[in-house]
């Protein structure tokens, strides 16, 4: 309920339990900043929104006062846990903890091998629904919904900003969620100009104002052709206005993260880099080497992932994205751009 990448992708049993049940009542409890990836989703009745400042009674009497008949906790940690054990609900469904099992009617491991090109993620998602159906399909993507005066308002920014759409444009993933998140920037620029060379596409950054000064840092190391290309002055000034901005684009390309996911559930092709420490098979949904790829050091050094812990990788996280050099990169990335640039 917390993490925007994490709240759209559970949003696909929304989708599903519609279909199932069309005449169920279906709530989405979620934080405030996750809301604009489920804003104007049929498939939800009703949004709740909190945040970690909630007053943890009131979040439980909230929850009681529904009266759900399920309640379905993807988030499980020990504060949804315990709303869940609380809720008074007939089924009362999680991931399997030590601290959800006493609250609980059912519990899933989070432990599972993929068996489709969706992924774990959407996976062990559409498994915590199978206490209420056996007719539930084992995936799904996720997808949002823009409205048609958001794509327009987009398209008039664009235009004013002196953009051809005619041609190509790609937006770029340039930050991460954090730093140990983001690939390195005089790495990227690297990427931009093999992105420019090969397509001469216009550029858009997927940046907020205060990531400014790294933005620029970016900018500065990438060559003069390339930053020609780049729109620095133009960004969302909402999550909503991103992915209106989006729906323009050829490609996504640039940190795995939320944008990422973003623009698959736009159906935009994504070309994301992976943290090293980050286990790509949680997240590679929907990957078919065309329209989606994604890149880790792993596939390139698996012998530096052997019996490490995540704890252990994220101590070496800086020294091992040293070791991904975009020559390692590039030639899938020509192959995606091939692909999918106008």
């Amino acid at each position: 309920m917390k993490m925007i990448g994490d709240v759209l992708t559970s949003s696909i049993l929304f989708e599903v339990l519609r279909k199932e049940f069309p005449d169920a009542e279906l709530h989405y409890l979620i934080y405030k900043q996750s809301l604009p990836v489920v804003e104007n989703n049929p498939n939800i009745d009703k949004i709740i929104l909190t945040d970690k400042d909630q007053n943890f009674k009131g979040l439980v009497k909230q929850v009681r006062k529904e009266k759900y008949y399920a309640v379905i906790d993807v988030y499980s940690n020990l504060k949804t846990a315990l709303v869940t054990g609380l809720s008074r609900a007939k089924l009362r469904i999680a991931y399997d903890k030590k601290y959800t099992r006493p609250f609980c009617t059912h519990v899933f491991s989070r432990n599972i091998e993929a068996k489709t090109p969706a992924g774990a993620a959407i996976e062990k998602r559409m498994r915590l629904l199978s206490p209420l159906s056996s007719n539930f399909p084992v995936e799904i993507k996720p997808k949002i919904y823009l409205k048609k005066e958001e794509i327009e308002h987009a398209r008039k920014k664009l235009e004013n900003a002196k953009i051809d759409l005619s041609k190509s444009l790609i937006m770029i993933g340039a930050l991460g969620s954090s730093k140990n998140k983001t690939y390195p920037l005089n790495f990227l620029a690297e990427i931009l100009d093999e992105i420019v060379l090969h397509t001469n596409a216009n550029l858009l950054l997927n940046y907020i104002p205060s990531q400014r000064t790294e933005v620029e840092k970016l900018y500065d190391f990438c060559c003069t052709k390339t930053q020609q290309k780049i729109h620095l002055e133009l960004y969302a000034d909402s999550l909503r206005e991103f992915l209106a901005l989006t729906s323009h684009c050829a490609a996504l390309i640039g940190n795995e993260g939320g944008a990422i996911n973003m623009a698959k559930a736009l159906n935009i092709p994504t070309f994301a880099i992976f943290s090293p420490p980050l286990n790509k098979e949680n997240w590679n949904m929907y990957e078919d080497e065309k329209r989606n790829i994604s890149v880790h050091l792993k596939d390139h050094k698996p012998e530096l992932f052997l019996n490490k812990s995540y704890k252990n990788l994220v101590k070496k996280n800086d020294d091992l994205y040293q070791l991904l050099k975009p020559s390692l990169l590039l030639p899938r990335l020509r192959h995606f751009l091939n692909q999918n640039s106008k």
